[in-house]
């Protein structure tokens, strides 16, 4: 079996990145998260959307979201920035948000530094950066160890949606989806509104009648939420980028984007950022925005994600195709089976299989490199993504209106 070269964490579960995390438990220390982070190396600021004239339900997704990546495996440490306890909301209160790290990551590492407690904002400061400092220093003494592929969790998602996307893109991820959970791994797929039309084709491989009806379930309800307020999906959905590469209906683009996803059975429907049971193949009911995508398979606990960008429509000369990671503590790969987009994108691409739509590689071929991308991802390499020193303002998949 292949291996990677992956860090051992306290609670069982592997990373394949070994950052120090600084937590804002609300907006008004999100000052204070960049800070520290421009201090010091080897960390990573998560900065909050902000709790404020949120529902109840929505600020327990957001809570999911914020101590989900908290407890994701590639975060060997965490600086959490609070006001003082018993500030705000009860969902980002220290000692709720504490207590749920723990549960999530046994004997991860943790640091609370409260503004109050340290007399102020720039003393606060000043203490997170030497509780990061500290992380960091001892942290890096933990080395990688060869661990099997099993132990990988990747999230994949696709973008920019052209005919090659069904063609080449998808189906080389359906082949790697495959592949890794054959081998014991888990993948998660998702974007509700993007199964559409094709549901009824996932709902046939779900493993059992009930989780057939839960996938069924959410792609009802996400029509119905759009109905709700004067939108049929199918006007929203294919977007001005698929319709000028040429997909015709929500329902075409649909019997592409599930090409990722393979062939193996379906385990179970994860709700957004929800952490599967167990490995095999998860569907998560999530949008279909990238920014809010990749950092929720982040907090469902992937140590990667891949993006398969379609492309057709980008600009010939240098594309401001922005080679960024938003799945802020797992690096995200560029995929891509357009030969036109590898062409005018090649310095943000990390793997193109347009080679199977040329007919000199076969999808089993391009799932193979794919999984073997994925390893050595694992092992350390860089994603081209990863190179890049911007994070863009993540996006929380909120569905109750802002009150």
């Amino acid at each position: 079996m292949k291996e990677f070269l992956g860090y051992e964490r306290a609670d069982g579960r592997v990373g394949i990145r070994n950052l120090v995390l600084i937590l804002p438990a609300t907006r008004v220390c999100n000052l204070m998260a960049g800070r520290i982070e421009q201090a010091v190396t080897n960390t990573k600021a998560l900065i909050t959307t902000g709790e404020y004239g949120r529902t109840i339900a929505d600020r327990e997704r957001l809570f999911s979201f914020l101590t989900g990546i908290a407890t994701n495996p590639n975060v060997a440490g965490i600086v959490l920035l609070g006001v003082q306890e018993g500030y705000g909301y009860a969902e980002f209160q220290l000692e709720r948000m504490t207590a749920a790290i723990a549960k999530g990551a046994p004997g991860k590492p943790l640091a609370v530094v409260e503004a109050a407690s340290e007399g102020g904002m720039h003393r606060a400061i000043e203490k997170g950066i030497i509780e990061a400092r500290r992380l960091v220093y001892e942290t890096s003494r933990l080395k990688r160890k060869p661990l099997p592929i099993s132990m990988l969790s990747v999230g994949v998602k696709c973008g920019d949606s052209d005919a090659t996307s069904g063609i080449s893109g998808n189906p080389a991820f359906g082949r790697m989806t495959d592949m890794l959970v054959n081998a014991g791994g888990t993948v998660i797929f998702s974007e509700t509104v993007e199964i559409i039309g094709a549901e009824h084709l996932l709902a046939q491989r779900c493993k059992t009648p009930e989780v057939a009806d839960r996938l069924l379930t959410v792609v009802r309800e996400a029509e119905e939420l759009a109905s709700s307020v004067g939108d049929d999906i199918r006007t929203v959905n294919p977007i001005p980028e698929n319709i000028a590469a040429g997909i015709s209906t929500l329902e075409e683009k649909s019997l592409g984007a599930i090409c990722k996803a393979g062939s193996v059975p379906i385990e179970g429907v994860l709700n957004y950022c929800e952490k599967p049971p167990g490995p095999g193949l998860y569907f998560m009911d999530a949008w279909m925005s990238s920014y809010s995508l990749i950092a929720s398979f982040a907090a469902a606990g992937c140590q990667m994600a891949f993006y398969q960008l379609g492309g057709q429509e980008l600009p010939e000369i240098d594309p401001p195709l922005s080679a960024i990671n938003p799945g802020v503590v797992i690096p995200m790969h560029t995929i891509t089976g357009n030969p036109s987009t590898a062409r005018k994108a090649h310095k943000d691409i990390d793997f193109s299989s347009a080679a199977v739509l040329e007919g000199s590689m076969s999808l089993d071929e391009a799932g193979s490199a794919l999984l073997d991308l994925a390893r050595d991802t694992a092992s350390g390499a860089f994603t081209r993504a990863e190179t890049v020193d911007f994070s863009d303002p993540l996006d929380v998949y909120y569905q109750g209106p802002s009150v």
